[in-house]
């Protein structure tokens, strides 16, 4: 069988080539200054982040501290990131806290396409210390995910006292219910299901853990797409926060809300033709993001929380092949997460998994197969794929590899810790006629970091990045490459030369399809 580890073994390992003096060539230039001041967003240590399905933990041995493989590539990608469990197979699961106890009654729910099948499975103690023993492994927090849709309090506020127990300091807050937007259509009644009523029942759950779990933090609504959910809790929030009914009658005090959360798939599913690589790279795209961050931002900014973008990817149900699972997705992860950064978002977790716990949570299968196989893909060319398409780690039989979609995430991960600038980036690239976008960061040990990214498919980029006059310093790059944007592979290469800023400046050649990061010290 092909797999991705010996495909990249045999395919040309093409460096894009950027250099830090002024070309000859016909391009397109841009003159960027760098601000001196960080006065922009800080970035924390634990911005990267990954999502899976709480199915995941139905096998203990996958967050294992015996794990190996997978720890390995979650200590490449960050070595302080955050692990989201949650996904729709959440609100199918169930706490067993002993071997003998007895499985609860389920309530009816529909069947629907997309959404996953009702079947239910455990959830035990064993799986959470194994979770806790590979937190503890890869140095990396979690955002544990407790199901609401066929939950009750008492079962919820049970796991979250072993939860909290046994995870300790690597527990970041809970996250109750996923993709509660979306219950109208299998889980409740949709002539009254509302962000309203939504919030009504998680305060149900939540003040039952809270009661049990003092020092419990949460994050909420986590929304599928209806960001304005985000708006409307957050006008309701005084009144919650406040303690006091609308009858004067003194209310228990409101959970402890740190972050509001909702996911993004940039579209979806793998049978949409306008899912492609020119439309996943095209302003536009990044432009709706900015919309969506700035709703998201001013109803954080109203109950005094931050935002953190808990699960999104590429394409939903699975990812679509040759868009999700090649270079093209690095950069677009870079740029994605570079933006939400520059937003205050508190950090980006992208899903992924095991091809069978991904299926199971829309419905059974992955879109992205049936269009492979009316392509007449072989079962083994099927197999050299990522199941799913767009997860960040791979796993192929007992090898875990990171996917292209983490290299972009990893870039982009590189200002973690540091204090974003705040610039006019933006103007100026839009005004070169490339598609391009840039990002700069004073760094925790003082050095500023450049990050450009170069998304054109045709068209290379000159810059010329002015530090101030006065500004001195080695500069160091990193470049984020691959063959061409519809590679099965990425790479993030470290130049072995440096140069030094002459007047405070310096040029670069950011060739097309290609990411760049520069450092000044």
């Amino acid at each position: 069988m092909l797999t991705r580890r010996s495909f990249l073994a045999t395919a040309a390992g093409t460096m894009a080539a950027a250099r830090l003096h002024a070309q000859g060539q016909s391009k397109a230039r841009v003159v960027l200054s760098i601000p001196g001041e960080a006065i922009g967003p800080h970035m924390p240590m634990d911005f990267v982040g990954l999502s899976y399905e709480v199915q995941q933990l139905r096998d203990s041995s996958f967050f294992s501290g015996q794990n190996g493989g997978l720890i390995r590539e979650f200590k490449a990608l960050s070595s302080t990131g955050v692990l989201r469990l949650g996904g729709n197979t959440s609100e199918f699961a169930y706490w067993k806290p002993k071997p003998d106890s007895p499985e609860p009654e389920h309530p009816q729910v529909r069947e629907v396409v997309g959404e996953p099948k009702a079947q239910y499975y455990a959830v035990t103690p064993d799986a959470v210390r194994s979770l806790a023993e590979f937190l503890q492994a890869t140095g990396w927090n979690c955002v544990y995910g407790i199901g609401m849709g066929t939950n009750t309090p008492a079962r919820a506020a049970e796991e979250a006292v072993f939860v909290a127990e046994t995870l300790g300091d690597r527990l970041q807050y809970f996250q109750i219910g996923n993709e509660a937007d979306l219950f109208d259509r299998h889980l409740r009644d949709p002539k009254t299901w509302s962000a309203k009523t939504y919030l009504e029942e998680w305060l149900s759950l939540a003040r039952a853990i809270a009661a049990r779990v003092p020092a419990a933090k949460f994050g909420m609504p986590d929304v599928a797409s209806k960001v304005s959910w985000l708006t409307e809790i957050a006008d309701l929030w005084p009144s919650i926060a406040s303690g006091i009914s609308t009858l004067g009658v003194a209310k228990q005090a409101p959970p402890r809300v740190t972050t509001l959360t909702h996911h993004y798939y940039f579209g979806g599913p793998a049978t949409n033709p306008d899912v492609n690589i020119p439309n996943l790279l095209k302003p536009a795209t990044m432009q709706k993001v900015q919309n969506t961050a700035n709703i998201a931002s001013a109803a954080a900014s109203k109950i005094g929380a931050r935002v953190r973008m808990t699960e999104g990817n590429t394409c939903y149900r699975g990812g679509k092949p040759r868009v999700s699972d090649v270079f093209a997705a690095a950069l677009w992860a870079a740029d994605y997460s570079l933006l939400l950064a520059s937003n205050d978002y508190s950090g980006v977790n992208l899903h992924g998994g095991t091809g069978k716990s991904v299926a199971n949570s829309v419905g059974g299968s992955l879109p992205g197969d049936g269009l492979l196989e009316a392509k007449g893909e072989t079962p083994e060319q099927i197999a050299a794929h990522p199941h799913p398409f767009y997860t960040p780690i791979a796993t192929f039989g007992s090898d875990y590899v990171l996917e292209p979609v983490a290299y972009g995430l990893k870039f982009a991960g590189s200002f973690s810790g540091g204090t974003l600038l705040k610039t006019d980036f933006s103007t100026k690239l839009q005004a070169s006629g490339v598609n391009a976008t840039a990002y700069a960061a004073k760094l925790t040990e003082g050095k500023t970091s450049v990050i450009i990214l170069n998304k054109d498919a045709a068209a290379d980029l000159e810059v010329e990045l002015d530090f101030g006059r006065d500004a001195n310093g080695v500069v160091q790059t990193e470049t984020l490459h691959a063959p061409a944007l519809e590679s099965r592979e990425a790479h993030i290469t470290t130049s072995r030369k440096s140069d030094s800023l002459k007047q405070g400046k310096c040029s670069v050649t950011v060739p097309h399809a290609t990411g760049l990061r520069l450092t000044v010290s």
